[in-house]
């Protein structure tokens, strides 16, 4: 439990820096535009919206992680309940993947 703290808090480090976004509409974007180094779903998100990220990212190249609750990534980036988001920023990718590995978070690798 320990690296999730660590991980939400640096969601939230990221946000307050303007190197996260988040909601489908923006990750997406992030994502196709090739600025987003990682992107993180809610273990609560909808199969089509994984399924979605999950192929997305894969085409793009961008790491995806299932991790959290909805309430614990809106709560981490100070709003309302987030299904995905997506890292901005090399640096705070970096160490966010460095704990969610070290958490045995799950990469999602689509089949």
């Amino acid at each position: 439990m320990e690296n999730n703290r660590k991980v939400l808090n640096l969601i939230g480090l990221a946000t307050k820096a303007g190197r996260a976004v988040s909601g489908e509409f923006s990750t997406e974007k992030a994502v196709k535009t090739g600025k987003a180094f990682l992107v993180i779903i809610s273990e609560e998100a909808s199969d089509n919206t994984r399924k979605m990220f999950t192929n997305m990212c894969t085409y793009y190249e961008v790491p995806v992680y299932i991790f959290g609750k909805k309430e614990e990534l809106g709560h981490a980036m100070g709003k309302e309940m987030r299904a995905s988001l997506a890292i901005v920023d090399e640096g705070f990718s970096k160490a966010m993947v460095k704990q969610l590995n070290f958490n045995g978070g799950s990469k999602y690798e689509s089949k």
